[in-house]
């Protein structure tokens, strides 16, 4: 499975670039965000690994299946932060807090991380976490990487329907005309609100072409594939839980306005 500076590069490497695209010189998501987004995606539900591997220099048998507890409760991108977020999201803002009045860390608006923003930061590390383990553990044969092939058709060469044909065609041509529609020229909405109506195309586009294929996966009988020999089920709710989600959770915990409070009038 993926060590810790796969992990690492993976996690700093994306803070650093929404930090660049993020702009305002870094005041929106800045070093603190990335430290917090890194350290749960790089040790967080590793913490559970972590126990286990303590526990297992006591012969005991409760010490024992008290690590192995702690793996089980531990080691999971929903768990984890369900778990642990409240009082690592204490300590995270108390430590922002603490390096910025030390110097150590620099955070452009002067400002430390909030409980909330450090919430967000958790769980969003954590998913990430899960992105690279999903994918390269258990020699390609963990459940989830099974699942998502199982979404695909492997009895052979693919037979082609003229309903998926017509049904994603449409559903493709309904999203990059919506998309052309919202962001057409001299639309006098800011881009914001493109941005957000694009999004909510997006979804609802996904949400219809998965329903789609888990209908003929699971609801037809005997099944047929959904789009070929593709396994777009699979993909398409791993990529959104796993990369869209995370980010999405990193962006909503940017800073949304420009802070002008004194260092020294920080809270200890």
């Amino acid at each position: 499975m993926p060590g810790p500076g796969a992990h690492l590069l993976y996690a700093l490497s994306g803070g650093a670039a929404l930090s660049r695209l993020a702009g305002d010189g870094g005041r929106r998501f800045g070093p603190h965000h990335c430290a917090v987004y890194a350290a749960n995606a790089f040790l967080g539900p590793d913490l559970g690994s972590f126990a286990e591997w303590l526990t297992s220099f006591f012969s005991s048998t409760s010490a024992e299946a008290a690590g192995d507890f702690a793996m089980a409760a531990v080691h999971h991108p929903f768990y984890y932060p369900l778990l642990l977020s409240l009082p690592l999201a204490c300590l995270y803002a108390w430590l922002s807090r603490r390096l910025l009045r030390a110097g150590l860390l620099d955070a452009p608006n002067g400002v430390p991380l909030s409980k909330t923003q450090c919430f967000l930061l958790i769980a969003a590390g954590s998913l990430s976490h899960f992105f690279l383990d999903h994918l390269f553990e258990e020699n390609g044969h963990s459940t989830m990487y099974t699942w998502i092939l199982s979404t695909g058709w492997w009895q052979g060469r693919a037979p082609i329907n003229s309903d998926a044909v017509f049904v994603i065609g449409l559903l493709c041509i309904c999203l990059i005309g919506g998309y052309v529609y919202i962001n057409r020229v001299k639309h006098g909405k800011s881009v914001i609100e493109k941005s957000n109506q694009t999004f909510f195309l997006i979804l609802v586009i996904a949400a219809l072409y998965c329903m789609w294929c888990a209908s003929q996966i699971y609801l037809r009988n005997p099944p047929q594939p959904a789009i070929g020999e593709e396994a777009d089920l699979g993909v398409i709710i791993f990529l959104a839980i796993y990369l869209f989600l995370p980010h999405g959770l990193c962006a909503m915990s940017m800073n949304q306005t420009n802070y002008t409070e004194a260092l020294d009038e920080l809270p200890l």
